[in-house]
Parts: structure tokens; sequence; C-alpha cells
């Protein structure tokens, strides 16, 4: 079967270009395979949790079973071919730790942020917060920037699925925290630069633009 990708068919402006479907949209693109698309309005229904237990999109599917978390699919996605995974197993061991780190030591710093300044941006706590939440990130986008090695990618001259990873979670990162990071910011760009990352980017957001909104 062609692998199938499920995910909102429309959300607001400012989460468009965000969804985590553009995970897997450019893992696919970075293997040169084609997929489809289905979309759902409500990820809540007893049916999609069925599927994905925490009412979250997406949901990636191919011949082998679904995944419900975008570190999964990707991951999933490499091993159908493609250079995403090193043969050499340190490597792919490696790359595969960078895809871990992206979720777990760097996603939270930049979910914080986004919460904070976007979803609880009319809370009282959230201008008090600010502050803090920013240089919780910062500080953890330092350590990133000091662990990047002299290459163009995180192990070297080989793009990865940490690469592809690591780049997804802090493609959106304001410019004026990501900017304090030269080098970082700067591998950042070179992601964004890949032209399978702007194949997945123009599908979601040509997705999310011919979608009518939903009724009430």
């Amino acid at each position: 079967m062609t692998p199938t990708i499920t995910t909102f068919g429309w959300v607001p402006e400012f989460a468009r270009g965000f969804v985590r479907d553009l995970r897997p949209r450019w893992a696919l693109e970075e293997i040169g395979e084609t997929y489809e698309v289905e979309t759902i309005r409500d990820a809540k229904t007893d049916e999609y949790r069925c599927r994905q237990p925490f009412g979250q999109v997406p949901v990636y599917r191919d011949e082998n079973g679904e995944s419900f978390e975008s570190g999964a699919m990707v991951l999933r996605i490499a091993e159908r071919g493609g250079d995403l995974l090193p043969s050499d197993p340190e490597a792919r061991a490696q790359a595969i730790q960078w895809v871990i780190a992206a979720l777990n030591s760097v996603e939270p710093f930049v979910m914080a942020v986004v919460i904070n300044d976007v979803f609880e941006r009319e809370q009282p706590w959230s201008k008090m917060r600010h502050d803090k939440v920013v240089a919780d990130l910062d500080r953890r986008l330092a350590d990133l920037e000091k662990g990047l090695g002299d290459g163009p990618w995180l192990e070297g001259e080989q793009f990865t699925v940490g690469d592809l990873m690591m780049v997804a979670v802090l493609h959106g990162t304001p410019d004026d925290i990501l900017g304090k990071h030269p080098k970082l910011a700067d591998y950042v760009r070179r992601g964004k630069d890949r032209p399978a990352f702007k194949k997945a980017m123009a599908a979601q957001l040509a997705m999310f633009e011919k979608s009518a909104v939903p009724a009430q």
C-alpha cells in the first residue's frame, strides 16, 4: 500500500507549517517515496483514539502497520530506504540518539515558549513566565550548539534522520532566540534549504490553504 499520513484538514493560520505531519512528509520526500494524506476534523473521537490514544495528529500507516508518534514515524520511514539511517552500526546509533535528543532534550523547551507565548498569552502569568521559559530555551540551545560537530550536520557530512528531527523541532524558533546562536541558526537554515523540506512544507501549506473552515 501507499504510505498514508492522517492529519487535520484545516488548522488556524498561526499553526500552519508547524503541524507535525510535516515530519513524516519530510522523511518520505527525503527517501523519494510518494504518499497519501487522509484528513480528519476531530482527533478526540473514540474511533480516532483507537489509532492515536492521545488524540493528536498525525498517524502514519504503511503496509507493515501504524505509528502514532512522529519520532517513530520518521524512524520507520528511514528504514524503508534512502540515506537517512547510516549503514555503519555506530553511526546509525548516533542518528537514532539525535532523534531522541530532539524530542526529549530540546523540544520540551521549545514548546514551553510556544505554550506560554501563544496558547497562554492571555493568562495573567504569561508575561511573568516569558523571560524564564526563553532563558531556559536559550541555555538548551547553547548546549546544542556546543554539541554540533565541525561538519554541516550533527555527525559530519551525512544528513540523517537525527538532523531531520532536530531541524523539524527548531525550524519555528523565533529569530531573536535562535539568532543568538549563529552556528545553530546556520544549521537550521541548511536543513530548511533542502529540497525535500521545501516540498513537504509546500504540500502541508497547500492543503490548509485550499481547505474551508470546518463548520461548527
